[in-house]
């Protein structure tokens, strides 16, 4: 029963991984080709590493496995936002069918005295 579930959990790890490639390729511009890698392969990550957590059925092997899908979690998207940010920041374009940009509008506000 463990194996059918430790393979489920492989299958969908790596269907949430290849979401993420195809993300990659599809996406118009680096804005959302960020959101849709970064949300996509956290999940497969975190899906992958459970597996292999109920795989070995090891306690200490589980105890790192948690740790890092809670580093993954907490680090993936601040690391996507400060990436975007930047490129942001330096002038990366958007793309031409975007409706608004969220940035730009918040600078122009703060920077009105």
């Amino acid at each position: 029963m463990s194996d059918l579930l430790t393979a489920a959990l492989l299958t969908i790890g790596t269907l949430f991984t290849v979401i993420a490639a195809v993300g990659i390729l599809r996406m118009p511009d680096f804005y959302m080709r960020i959101s849709a890698s970064t949300k996509a392969s956290t999940l497969g990550a975190t899906f992958i590493l459970g597996a292999t957590a109920l795989y070995f059925r090891d306690a200490a092997v589980s105890g790192k496995i948690i740790a890092i899908i809670a580093f993954i979690i907490l680090t993936t998207p601040v690391a996507a936002h400060m990436i975007g940010r930047a490129a942001h920041r330096s002038g990366v374009p958007l793309w031409k069918g975007s409706i608004r940009d969220d940035l730009t509008v918040s600078q122009e506000i703060s920077s009105t005295p």
